[in-house]
């Protein structure tokens, strides 16, 4: 870390995401406009109280339950889920199990390089991405570059911190989508099947301790809970919630 930030000041949750994302820049893992994105995350954050609210934790339950009915379940990972969550995201491909793919829209093989490299110092044995030969139909820039055994061949993707048009595209392609979003208003969270409305930080460690209790449930009983799972709905719960929250603040 660049500075020490004091266990007892009252932004410190949010001041050492901000320093892991400065870090993540310098050390080439996160592109400036990540930075960009992220401010409007934490926008919204404000707006639910920087927690994890009903609506997200049910969904994080559901998606983790998607994930484990998966047959070639992938989990995308971009330069700011590298930087912010890397050890979550390899003990979730684990636990499932399901296969880890860099995907970046400022796309370079030497950033490709360093993201594989972060993930694997955190424990990953196989990393997709360096191998990208295969276009997503209708996308022309970067993002739409993939392995044909990670996202191209997926059924379920898991994508936090998506671009609007490439969730677009994936459902296009008969994909199930999962999003981690906190703009409940984004193209990207209105077009997936399964939008979390949550901090990345915390939606991903959570989403671990689902998979690791969902592992002893019966097929039938996940399809059931997937079934019921109404995203629309449950995004329009999050607006009322955020409505109402505004005004109850004095």
């Amino acid at each position: 870390m660049s500075f020490d930030i004091p266990c007892n000041h009252p932004r410190y949750e949010s001041l050492m995401i901000r320093q892991r994302l400065a870090d993540g820049l310098k050390d080439g893992l996160v592109h400036e406009t990540g930075l960009i994105a992220h401010g409007r995350g934490e926008a919204f954050d404000y707006l639910i109280g920087e927690r994890t609210i009903d609506v997200a934790f049910a969904a994080e339950k559901v998606a983790s339950a998607w994930l484990l009915l998966a047959k070639h379940p992938v989990i995308s990972v971009n330069g700011n889920v590298a930087a912010l969550v890397p050890d979550e995201c390899v003990r979730l491909a684990k636990t499932i199990p399901a296969a880890l793919e860099v995907n970046l829209f400022h796309r370079t093989e030497e950033r490709i390089q360093r993201l594989v490299n972060v993930l694997q110092d955190h424990g990953a044995e196989t990393v997709l991405g360096e191998h990208a030969l295969e276009k997503i139909p209708g996308l022309d820039h970067a993002r739409g570059i993939c392995e044909r055994q990670g996202i191209y061949a997926a059924d379920v993707v898991l994508v936090p911190l998506e671009d609007g048009d490439r969730c677009q595209a994936l459902k296009k392609m008969g994909k199930c989508v999962i999003t981690i979003d906190l703009n409940p208003l984004s193209r990207t969270a209105r077009t997936a099947d399964i939008t979390i409305v949550d901090n990345v930080c915390r939606a991903m460690g959570q989403m671990v301790k689902w998979v690791e209790e969902l592992h002893s449930w019966k097929k039938k009983e996940l399809e059931d809970l997937c079934r019921q799972w109404d995203n629309k709905g449950q995004l329009h719960a999050v607006v009322e919630f955020i409505s109402k929250r505004l005004k109850d603040i004095k």
